[in-house]
Formats: C-alpha cells, structure tokens, sequence
C-alpha cells in the first residue's frame, strides 16, 4: 500500500480547519472570518509592507519608546532574569532589551511558526552565542508548559510587545493575561504594549493607508478563500472598511458587498446583500487606565509605563501578585 505523503496530509488537515472555520463564520450574523487566515506567505508580506506606511504608527513608534528607555526599562526589570516572548516572531524587539540586560538567565521566545522560530532562533543565537535560549513552537493563546531554567534566574519577565493585546476580545484578553500570571508566578514581571485611544481620524489612516496595501491584505483572505477552498468570491465586488467603533473602543475591519449577490465554497451557497459586510479583524485600544483595570482583573499591578511624545503609544511594566 503506498503510503500518504505527510506534508500533503498536513496541507489537508489545515485546509480542512480553513473550511470549517469559514463555513461556520459566513453563517453567522453578522459575518465574520478569522484574521489568523490573514497570514499566508502572501498576507506576512503585505503586513511587512503595511508596517512601513507612514499611516501605520504602532511599529515603529513602540521600538522607539524600547530604545529610548531601554536603560530605565533595564533597571526595572533587574539581573540575571528569564524572559518570556510572546509572538516572538523574528525576535527583533527582544534584541532592545537584551542589549542592557545585565547577565539574561535566558529567554524562552513562543510562536506558532515553527520555522520561523527555528530560523529567528539560530539567528540570534550568533549574535549572542553565551545566552541561553529555548524556542517553543506553540500556539500561545492556549495553555502552554514554560519550562524552568536551570540554574533558576532571579526571576520570570514576560514580554508581550505589538499591542498583540487588542486584538483579543475582552474576555479572551483577561484569560490570556491571567495564564501569563500563572506562568510568571508572584512577583514576577510582564512588559507588554499596547495601543492607545487617539484622535479617529489616525486610527482609520493606520488601518485603511492612501497605497491601499491594507485593502489589499484584508482581501487576501478571499483571495485565499477562492484558491485554496474552490470559493468563487468575486474580490472587486468587495470594499475594504476600516471604521473606528468608539462605544466598543476598536477600530474594525470589514469587507462590504457592493451589490447583491451569492458565493459558492465547495457545495455551500452564501447569499450578500448590499452593503453587508464580513467583518474581518478588531483592534482594541485603550487608555492606561483602561488597561490597568484589565490587567489587575489577572491578578497584575502597574509598576512603570513609558510613551512616546505623541502619546500614541504605551509600553508598561506590570507585577504579578
């Protein structure tokens, strides 16, 4: 018997969960599809490329606070301690720190890309070829085991940086940050950044920029829908609709039908109206005080937090109890 290709099978089972996921989310009402199936190679590029707008300000303006307080933030953090990233993605915002770290017991950095993990991680190993580092390819919206580094640091820091925060709903937001309470233990340490309220108008622009690369990557996932799922989304009949929602404090995305129509995946048939939408991603903003009631609902209280000039932005310094 000839045995199944792995890989081929592994491409089945995600595309079978893609199916399942968007099924489930047009027969919703309102509609809704997941923003995790923004990213596809495709999707990562187009958000590297929304990164360097000049409408989109959270990237660089949180690196800028990072490097002009790295010192300070250093100092509040203290010695010879393990750090935890969340998302860690390429690893690029972790250098800030450890560059004024005094003596890192190691860090533990989490993402749900294994390859770029892997990749993120040998790279910077060179860079810091005597510090300890243990990559974990998971998932960290769910439950995960953080191991313990031998010989035990000083303490635990957990670093969640990207205003990654926003986009959980409330709820989902505190049980996040409650296991990460858990993790870290009492006293220990998280550095997270977040997005703060600002004027409406900067909040559409970073989310609907003049080049039109969000538009592009909000329509990704139709584009994903039709090649990977035999969808036939006409991809020009849908609009792409960044609003700020002040009542709920987030700016939504959305993707609206110009006209009446139906679209079929695989045997299923789903019938738009005009101007209804799908709502594809929400951001949450906050105020500090916002957050800090957020935060203490999981058991953190605020040691410090540091802005840009603009207040645009806020990275704090939180302490489990």
């Amino acid at each position: 018997m000839k045995l199944r290709d792995k890989r081929n099978l592994n491409v089945e089972i995600i595309n079978n969960e893609f199916l399942t996921d968007v099924i489930d989310g047009l027969n919703q009402k309102p509609k809704t599809l997941k923003p995790k199936y923004f990213y596809d190679n495709r999707g990562a590029e187009l958000f590297t490329e929304i990164c360097k707008t000049p409408e989109y300000y959270p990237t660089r303006t949180e690196i800028e606070i990072l490097k002009l307080n790295a010192k300070d933030i250093a100092s509040e953090i203290g010695d010879n301690v393990a750090l935890i990233e969340y998302g860690s993605g390429a690893l690029e915002k972790i250098q800030i720190l450890l560059n004024v770290l005094e003596n890192p017991a190691g860090i533990i950095p989490v993402d749900i890309s294994k390859d770029q993990l892997i990749e993120a991680t040998a790279e910077l190993q060179t860079m810091y070829p005597d510090l300890k580092i243990i990559p974990i390819p998971a998932d960290f919206t769910k439950p995960i085991s953080i191991p313990k580094l031998s010989p035990a640091p000083a303490n635990r820091v957990a670093f969640f940086p990207g205003s990654t925060i926003g986009n959980f709903e409330p709820d989902l937001a505190i049980s996040f940050l409650q296991g990460v309470t858990d993790t870290i233990g009492p006293g220990g340490l998280l550095l997270i950044g977040f997005d703060l309220k600002k004027q409406t108008e900067t909040l559409v622009a970073a989310y609907d920029d003049k080049a039109g690369i969000t538009e592009t990557f909000n329509k990704n996932i139709l584009h994903r829908i039709n090649t990977e799922l035999g969808g036939n989304f006409d991809i020009q009949s849908f609009k792409h609709i960044a609003r700020y929602n002040e009542k709920e404090g987030r700016i939504e995305m959305h993707l609206e039908s110009q006209t009446n129509q139906s679209v079929s995946i695989k045997n299923t048939v789903f019938q738009f109206m005009e101007k209804e939408t799908i709502h594809t991603e929400n951001c949450y903003k906050f105020t500090e005080t916002d957050f800090k009631a957020l935060a203490s609902k999981a058991g953190l209280s605020p040691v410090k937090a540091w802005n840009d000039n603009r207040r645009y932005f806020a990275v704090m310094l939180l302490r489990a109890s």
